[in-house]
């Protein structure tokens, strides 16, 4: 019971206070507010104005002003020396020449055919120590002769003579490894017989 009477005495109080307070502000406003000027300066922008000329300063480079530049001077001329020519004959200096005699180039033994040629070695392998003579400390010298074909490959291998039979076949092998330079004449290679060579057999090589 009490609680509602606070409220009914509460409420009136209250509208009373809103509407003083309404009233306060009210009056606030219009004696503060000023009055704003109803002519102002115009503010304007232009964006579109024509951009003001530049003077360039143009440098006056006229080709009859420019001062002549005197050239530097010539080199000095350097004098060559000149030599005196002999006045004595070569002769006089050098000496006589000696005098040869003309050969004679009508003989008919006489060849210039410079491509004839005899048989030469190429390729010369040593023949290899049997290992049956070298074991039993044997030492021996064997010759050997031989054909060479227009190939230049030895053919025809045979033993002249041997110390002993041991070594021929090393030395038989060894020529057939050979090769040679065939033997020429008039310009066509020929071939070549009779080729004869001997190999010694000697341990303490």
């Amino acid at each position: 019971m009490a609680s509602i009477v606070r409220l009914l005495v509460s409420m009136p109080l209250a509208a009373i206070i809103t509407f003083l307070l309404f009233t306060l502000m009210q009056i606030l406003i219009f004696e503060d507010g000023v009055p704003l000027d109803d002519a102002g300066e115009e503010l304007r922008i232009s964006i579109s104005e024509a951009p003001e000329e530049i003077q360039a300063r143009v440098r006056d480079a006229n080709i009859d002003q420019v001062e002549d530049v005197t050239p530097p001077p010539p080199p000095p001329a350097i004098e060559r020396a000149r030599a005196d020519q002999p006045t004595e004959s070569l002769s006089t200096i050098v000496g006589g020449l000696p005098e040869f005699d003309r050969p004679s180039l009508t003989g008919g033994d006489i060849s210039f055919n410079v491509s004839d040629r005899d048989a030469q070695p190429l390729v010369r392998i040593p023949p290899q120590y049997p290992p049956r003579a070298a074991e039993r400390g044997l030492e021996g010298r064997c010759s050997v002769e031989f054909d060479v074909t227009p190939d230049g490959n030895p053919t025809n291998v045979r033993i002249l003579s041997c110390s002993n039979s041991v070594f021929e076949r090393e030395s038989i092998r060894a020529v057939e490894r050979w090769r040679y330079e065939p033997r020429v004449q008039d310009g066509t290679p020929q071939w070549r017989r009779g080729v004869q060579t001997q190999f010694d057999y000697n341990l303490d090589q």
